[in-house]
C-alpha cells in the first residue's frame, strides 16, 4: 500500500517512503551499529548494497499489505523508516522502525514516529492491534516500545541469529483502546 500524505508528529514528520530513498536506506542498513538491532543483521552484503535495496523496495511498495515512511526530524532531516507490515483484514499489522541517524538515538523520535503512525493505524486503517517483536537484549527499544503502550507478551526463544548467535526475541503488542491511555501519560510525565 502505497502512503499517500505526509504524517505530522510533536517532534517527526513522516513522509512517504519512495525509490529515491534507497541510497539512504543502504547507508543505514551497512551501519553495523545500526544493523545489529535489526533482523536483518545477517543478512549477506550484498543484499545491503544499494540496488538490491532498491529492488526490495519496489516490491515493498508495491505489496497491499505495508505502508511505510521515512522518518523526518524536526529540522527536515531523514533520520529512519518505520511502516506497518502484514496489514491484516482481521485488523492486525506489525510494526518496523530503525533510527538510522545515531546521533539521534534516545531522543524521543523514535517514540514520536510510533504513536504518530499508531494514530494512521487505529483511525485510519481500522487496525485494532498492532505487534512488534525486537531483541530481548534491546532494553533501550523495549523501554520506547513500552512507553508507546506497547505490552510485553512472550518470549520466542533462540527465534533470531545476531553473528551466527540465536537470540530470544520478545514479542509485544498494543491494542486500540490502550494507545490513549499510553498517549495520556506520556503528556502528564
Amino acid at each position: 500500500m502505497i502512503a499517500t500524505r505526509a504524517l505530522a508528529g510533536r517532534k517527526v514528520r513522516l513522509v512517504p517512503e519512495r525509490v529515491e530513498h534507497a541510497a539512504l536506506l543502504a547507508r543505514w542498513n551497512a551501519d553495523a551499529e545500526v544493523r545489529h538491532w535489526l533482523h536483518r543483521s545477517e543478512d549477506p552484503p550484498e543484499l545491503l548494497e544499494r540496488a538490491a535495496v532498491e529492488r526490495k523496495l519496489l516490491d515493498v511498495l508495491a505489496d497491499p499489505t505495508e505502508v511505510r515512511f521515512v522518518i523526518e526530524a524536526d529540522d527536515g532531516l531523514p533520520i529512519g523508516e518505520i511502516g506497518l507490515l502484514a496489514i491484516h483484514p482481521h485488523g492486525r499489522a506489525e510494526l518496523s522502525i530503525l533510527i538510522g541517524e545515531k546521533t539521534h538515538w534516545s531522543r524521543g523520535y523514535g517514540a514520536d514516529a510510533i504513536r504518530t503512525l499508531l494514530r494512521l493505524g487505529f483511525d485510519e486503517l481500522g487496525l485494532r492491534r498492532v505487534t512488534l517483536i525486537a531483541d530481548a537484549d534491546n532494553a533501550r527499544g523495549i523501554a520506547c516500545y513500552a512507553r508507546c503502550g506497547f505490552r510485553h507478551e512472550g518470549v520466542l526463544r533462540a527465534h533470531r541469529l545476531r553473528y551466527g548467535r540465536p537470540i530470544h526475541m520478545v514479542a509485544m503488542a498494543v491494542l486500540r483502546e490502550e494507545l490513549a491511555v499510553a498517549e495520556r501519560d506520556a503528556g502528564s510525565g
